[in-house]
């Protein structure tokens, strides 16, 4: 039986010898021993040394083997031998020329197998029932004389392509197990880098029952220290009460002695009555319990530290998660360090605490209305980084979040106040703009393709605050009317900017300016632009109001007021004009 696939096989009167023979498994033999032997007998012809250099290259046309010193010093490249032709050493042992049996045959010199069964017939079909090559002789008087037989080549050609094709499906196992190696080799770093946290956070926790244990260490001993202070207090108080009323006493003691010793009936008597209520009153003082301690030496204090001590001992950690009853997630930890504000965005980062255990299906993000409001919520996800855009400028945000699972929602983390920008530094808006506006200048200057007017806005939106920008004019010909201002971000954007009920503008040629909003003309003022002009726009929204500035001079009064909602900065132009955006300015 064979150990490998464990199929049994008969043994005819040839034994062992009666097996097929691997011949693939030869060839690689052979060639792998030719190789040894190659690299062992292809030495040096010309070394004095003993033994001799390996070979490093044959010179064909002198028919000798050079080891590189010898190269260099016999065969240099130059002369008569430059054109000498330098090969590898042979690939097995024999002349310098050639191989060491000399033997040509098909395939490059291999003897084409012969069959086990006749051994001057050259292997030509295959046997499909018995899956081995068979040669003509065995077809006609063997016992593969009924079986299938098929063209030896077209054979190995499909054993070849089904072979091919189960390489690719194991290649794509090795690329999968490389894959997985390469997972594995992370999952040891993050091990690695877990193990510390851990170890980090085993270590806060332990010194944070150490320091919890000595804060109220402390506050027992200033209970005791209270409880013995007070103690010694009344046991003073009634050392010193006991003292005076003994000195009182002993006093009138001594006097009634001396009175007594007397030998003057009428004077005793003049004053007897009085010794004797004296010495009642002075009896009576000394009441059942005043010659007793009013308190204890001992401390009436007992510290129950059993339930502690046994739940230090207890204390291990959580191995099996499925054994531990699912609660709501724990507070979130915001990470200061990733939290920061671009402009009148805010972006907020966070994170679970390393050792907890409850699974988080999701976080809610919280934000107030940058004025002290309610807070509301601005995003629900399994993410733990957020940016939320179209905030007010110069606001004063409150963000919290909180993490919640199947069990209901977790606490608010500590809450974290940011500041978004006092100015508002914005670009024109590729993705809102008219097909016909060209843009530059990392999309700060604009210009048109075509005759007509066209719209483009800013990127960003104001609905609160006062907010400044400028626009320089880099190119005026022909005394166009390109029109400056603000605009609902569903504007009209193929005719001039403050045609219809979604603008308001300044639109202004070479000499004078006006005010258009629904295609109404006012305030016409004197005092117009050419190239090199600046113009600015004034949006106030806290008084409600547009005001246009042109090289700084204010045209007018405020150009439109009583507007509210959200608005972008707008402008349109020809081909005519071209213009380049300044914005973070300063409020004039």
């Amino acid at each position: 039986t064979c150990p490998q696939c464990h199929r049994s096989a008969s043994l005819d009167q040839r034994g062992l010898r009666g097996f097929q023979r691997n011949r693939l498994l030869e060839a690689i033999v052979q060639r792998y021993q030719q190789g040894r032997a190659a690299a062992a007998a292809a030495k040096c012809q010309l070394c004095d040394r003993s033994p001799p250099e390996p070979a490093a290259v044959l010179c064909e046309q002198c028919e000798v083997l050079y080891c590189a010193a010898c190269q260099l010093r016999c065969h240099p490249a130059r002369g008569p031998f430059a054109k000498h032709r330098l090969a590898p050493p042979p690939a097995h042992p024999g002349a310098p020329g050639g191989g060491g049996d000399g033997g040509k045959g098909a395939g490059g010199g291999r003897k084409l197998p012969t069959c086990a069964e006749h051994d001057l017939e050259n292997y030509s079909m295959y046997c499909v029932s018995c899956r081995s090559p068979v040669c003509y002789q065995c077809l006609e008087e063997g016992k593969h004389g009924q079986h299938e037989v098929k063209a030896l080549g077209a054979m190995w050609k499909q054993h070849k392509a089904q072979l091919s094709q189960a390489l690719n499906g194991v290649s794509d196992k090795a690329k999968e197990a490389k894959e997985f190696l390469v997972q594995l080799k992370n999952l040891l770093q993050q091990i690695q880098e877990n193990g510390l946290d851990y170890e980090a956070c085993l270590v806060a926790q332990c010194d944070a029952l150490v320091d919890a244990l000595t804060r109220q260490k402390a506050k027992l001993l200033t209970k005791v220290t209270k409880e013995r202070e007070h103690k010694l207090k009344v046991v003073w108080d009634q050392i010193n009460h006991c003292t005076l009323k003994l000195r009182q006493s002993t006093g009138l003691m001594e006097y009634c002695l001396e009175v007594i010793k007397e030998n003057d009936p009428s004077g005793f008597l003049q004053i007897s009555d009085a010794l004797i209520r004296r010495v009642q009153v002075s009896q009576e003082q000394w009441v059942k319990g005043a010659l007793e301690p009013k308190v204890s030496a001992e401390f009436d204090l007992t510290l129950d530290s059993e339930p502690l001590l046994q739940s230090i001992h207890q204390l291990d950690f959580i191995q099996m998660k499925c054994r531990v009853p699912v609660t709501v997630p724990p507070v979130p930890l915001l990470q200061l360090e990733k939290c920061c504000t671009r402009n009148n965005s805010v972006t907020l980062a966070w994170r679970m605490p390393p050792l907890s255990h409850n699974p988080v299906e999701g976080y809610i993000l919280e934000l107030d209305d940058g004025d002290g409001g309610q807070f509301r919520e601005v995003y629900v996800g399994k993410e733990t980084l957020c940016t939320i855009d179209g905030l007010h400028f110069n606001s004063t945000y409150n963000a919290r979040v909180k993490a919640f699972n199947s069990s209901g929602v977790g606490p608010y983390s500590k809450t974290v106040i940011l500041q978004t920008s006092d100015v508002a530094w914005f670009t024109f808006d590729p993705s809102s703009a008219h097909r016909d506006i060209v843009l530059s200048n990392d999309n700060q200057t604009a210009t048109c393709n075509s005759y007509d007017d066209r719209v483009v806005l800013g990127t960003a939106a104001f609905s609160k605050g006062v907010h400044y920008w400028e626009l320089h004019v880099d190119r005026y010909d022909n005394h166009p009317d390109p029109a400056f201002g603000i605009a609902r971000i569903n504007v009209v954007k193929d005719m001039m900017l403050g045609k219809d009920d979604k603008a308001w503008a300044m639109y202004v040629d070479n000499n004078r300016s006006w005010f258009m909003h629904c295609n109404s003309h006012t305030n016409r003022t004197e005092g117009g632009v050419s190239k090199g002009a600046t113009v600015g726009v004034l949006l106030d929204l806290n008084k409600r109001n547009l005001t246009f500035y042109i090289n700084g001079q204010q045209q007018g009064p405020p150009a439109f007021e009583n507007i509210e909602g959200v608005f972008m900065p707008a402008l349109s132009l020809n081909r005519n004009v071209q213009v380049t955006l300044h914005t973070g300015l300063e409020v004039p």
